[in-house]
């Protein structure tokens, strides 16, 4: 029999009661008032979602300190650079209606776009190399963090000759909030429709996300703090409107809306309704394009992808002025978390990194469906034994109730190639990596019970007989 699915340990409707998931946000929550307490940080608004619902919100602060406004699911945030997830998303939708390609030039939609190149044979800047930091273009398209002056759409348009690539496209990872920029003026163009509209209609929409917003400065929006200063004090930063540049920064959300785009991208299948891009399209935004130096971070189209004590998560960080934000997904959990502050030196990776670590572990392990395994057979015992093909040979291991191999002139067996069973006698071929057989079906042909010949996916090695 095959491996099948059975009921989850514990239900989705009672995750959030189980034991050890209360007793982790009592952990984490102790540790953040920790944070309030001793930073003097003023608000910080965390979520944990689970595949399709959001299984702990909590507040900890103020919204506004001098209104004595506390944290609640409905305080807005700034999302910040949470925002190019939405601008890697539009460009996907296009795409999957045939009005662009990633591989297109940018200068194919936006003519103006004809900036000096680092090089004098570096090639056009495409679409995809927009989202994926690797257009080489510059961080920012003017001061505004310092002067709060953000460049209209025709600003932009106006200073970019001006602009010159740091690098050649493809060359290296640099984050450029200038590329996102420019992204969303791709998708204006193409859709014919303002950013907003476009994300109203396509994305918020559709995911039921009623409190999102760009760039307005809506009643439940919270206070921006500047950073801490030594005598203790914070600066009360304005509403400062993003203008040109909504599409790298402009978007305002809460917990619950971000809660429902975190669950969008646990979904698959075809576009439509809340499926707001298929599901080769999430695939194609979750792909690596480009890497930091250390191969340990990088991006995939809007996303960015990070490697943590040997797991893969993806999401964003922001920073406004006044607000910084973390999303933080373990896809194969199906389990991500958010954070939202409301001041600029929160550091709310770490932040994250904890409420992962704590709460979000904790979740992951409860929400799991339990798998029934396929019982050992002791009769494949009969399946250890030497192999040997044209390529090599290959020893079949009898371990405890299971079976693995190895190379018999392999440098070490720190990995051994695992053999899964999935009933009626075959298995999975569980190998450390991708260059191998890995998740193909391994099934052993023979002779009046005796194995002779071992199969791994489309390639055989025969039994080797004697002692």
């Amino acid at each position: 029999m095959r491996a099948q699915p059975v009921a989850p340990a514990v239900g989705p409707t009672s995750i959030a009661a189980a034991p050890d998931v209360l007793a982790a946000e009592r952990l984490f929550s102790a540790w953040m008032e920790g944070q309030i307490a001793y930073r003097g940080l003023p608000g910080v608004a965390v979520g944990v979602v689970s595949d399709q619902q959001l299984v702990w919100f909590k507040g900890f602060g103020y919204a506004d300190i001098k209104a004595n406004r506390p944290v609640t699911a409905s305080t807005r945030f700034r999302m910040a650079s949470n925002s190019k997830l939405f601008t890697a998303i539009a460009i996907m939708q296009l795409r999957e209606d045939g009005k662009l390609r990633l591989d297109d030039p940018v200068v194919k939609y936006l003519p103006w776009f004809k900036a000096r190149t680092a090089g004098s044979d570096d090639g056009p800047i495409t679409i995809e190399q927009l989202l994926s930091h690797s257009s080489g273009l510059q961080r920012e398209a003017g001061d505004h963090w310092e002067s709060l002056s953000f460049p209209t759409a025709s600003e932009v348009e106006h200073l970019y000759p001006e602009r010159q690539a740091a690098f050649a496209p493809a060359t290296r990872w640099k984050y450029s909030n200038l590329a996102f920029t420019v992204a969303g003026r791709v998708v204006e163009t193409v859709s014919g429709e303002t950013w907003a509209d476009y994300l109203q209609k396509h994305i918020f929409d559709p995911l039921g996300m009623t409190e999102s917003s760009v760039d307005k400065n809506v009643p439940e929006l919270t206070a921006p703090y500047g950073r801490r200063m030594p005598d203790g004090t914070r600066e009360i930063l304005p509403f400062i409107d993003s203008r040109g540049m909504a599409a790298a920064t402009g978007l305002t959300s809460d917990v619950n809306d971000m809660a429902k785009f975190m669950s969008a991208q646990f979904r698959r299948g075809p576009r439509g309704g809340s499926q707001i891009v298929s599901s080769g399209s999430w695939r194609e935004m979750l792909r690596v394009r480009s890497v930091d130096e250390t191969w340990t971070s990088g991006s995939g189209l809007g996303f960015d992808v990070k490697r943590v004590k040997d797991r893969t998560y993806i999401g964003h960080g922001g920073g406004y002025l006044g607000n910084t934000t973390q999303t933080l997904i373990q896809l194969d959990d199906k389990v991500g978390v958010i954070v939202l502050t409301n001041t600029n030196d929160s550091n709310p990776s770490d932040i994250a990194n904890q409420l992962m670590a704590t709460v979000g572990q904790v979740v992951a392990t409860a929400s799991k469906p339990k798998t029934a395994p396929v019982a050992w057979n002791p009769a494949w015992a009969r399946f250890a034994g030497l192999y040997r093909g044209r390529w090599g040979d290959q020893q079949v291991v009898l371990l405890n109730d299971r079976l693995a191999i190895i190379a018999p002139n392999a440098p070490n067996l720190d990995n051994p190639v695992t053999l899964d069973p999935v009933g009626e006698g075959r298995f999975r071929y569980g190998a450390p990596t991708g260059g191998s057989a890995i998740g193909e079906i391994v099934s052993f042909a023979e002779v009046a019970g005796r194995p002779m010949r071992m199969t791994v996916g489309d390639t055989w090695v025969d039994r080797v007989q004697g002692p």
